[in-house]
């Protein structure tokens, strides 16, 4: 076994054969993740000490990161005491994922591709999370999708997923031709740690693409309740489609400081709003980088680009906090 320390001087003991991230969550320490598959990024970290690859691969560091001594912690196991350049969120650390039956409340179909699912859960078993995490619902035959959750908590305690339609999906089957109000299923959740953590900058931007809406709608609902974490602050929420009709949510900002810019990349006639891709939009706008934090959420295209482009424009590292959603049929 082998000793794994923080940069806050923390540590937990990383088991033979098992991953920095689940060898951290095995012993209640929260690191920073989204994918679990080594796709994102997310879970990125500078490392001292010899570690291995185990699953996955590390793709999505640049030949640059991995000969400096990045890592991804969702895909390497450490083979010796490592030193880890991160620290725990010890915002997660009371946020306990579980498995748990819910029955579907009822569903509306939001845009040709996108339809709204509302789970309930028992009454007296509910989810505690943050605004922002997902969940993993479990399908027939254990199938098992990633959802963003779209709300912030209710006092029913129902959830609301956005769910777009992929082309021969096993859940797309289900979900856009099968379902039914009150049929059974499970979830596992909480998952991820995308959520509001940074609010100090005076900027908060918001970027997203197709149905990466969904958790920031939630956080947007958290801050509606609660604007005293955004006074004097400005905030922007970018949200990119290719056509108008990709646009199926309208916010009610009440009264946030806040200014929604919808972006598409291949308007038709008629269109006035903006045009071209989210994470240009912000450079065409002069937004202050360096006095600002990014949570962006959507396609993997988006996320790395963004980070790419915002970092180079003087957005601080670690002010740019990202949930890319990664396909499966």
């Amino acid at each position: 076994m082998s000793t794994v320390t923080l940069s806050n001087e923390k540590t937990f003991i990383c088991e033979p054969g098992v991953t920095l991230l689940d060898s951290a969550k095995k012993h209640g320490v929260v690191l920073e993740y989204s994918c679990r598959s080594g796709r994102c990024g997310v879970c990125r970290s500078h490392a001292v000490g010899e570690t291995q690859v185990i699953h996955h691969d590390e793709s999505v560091l640049t030949p640059e990161e991995l000969a400096a001594g990045f890592i991804l912690t969702c895909c390497r196991t450490a083979v010796a005491d490592v030193r880890l350049d991160i620290e725990d969120l010890s915002l997660f650390a009371d946020i306990q994922s579980k498995t748990l039956p819910c029955r579907v409340d009822g569903v509306r179909r939001l845009a040709g591709d996108v339809v709204e699912v509302v789970l309930r859960l028992p009454p007296n078993n509910p989810l505690r999370y943050l605004p922002g995490q997902y969940v993993d619902v479990i399908g027939k035959n254990g199938v098992r999708r990633s959802y963003s959750v779209a709300n912030a908590p209710r006092s029913d305690g129902k959830l609301e997923l956005q769910i777009r339609q992929v082309a021969d999906g096993v859940m797309s089957q289900y979900w856009f031709e099968e379902i039914a109000t009150n049929d059974l299923l499970r979830l596992e959740g909480p998952q991820g740690t995308f959520a509001l953590r940074n609010t100090s900058p005076t900027n908060l931007v918001f970027l997203a693409t197709g149905t990466g809406i969904a958790p920031v709608k939630a956080i947007l609902e958290q801050l509606i309740a609660d604007p005293a974490q955004v006074v004097g602050k400005s905030i922007r929420i970018y949200w990119g489609g290719r056509r108008e009709a990709d646009l199926y949510w309208q916010p009610e900002l009440g009264s946030l400081p806040a200014t929604f810019i919808p972006v598409l990349s291949r308007p038709g006639d008629g269109w006035s709003g903006r045009i071209g891709y989210v994470q240009d939009i912000v450079e065409n706008d002069a937004v202050e980088l360096a006095d600002a934090v990014v949570y962006a959420c959507g396609s993997e295209s988006m996320i790395h680009s963004a980070k790419e482009k915002l970092l180079a424009l003087g957005l601080p590292h670690k002010n740019f906090y990202s949930d890319a959603f990664v396909s499966s049929n």
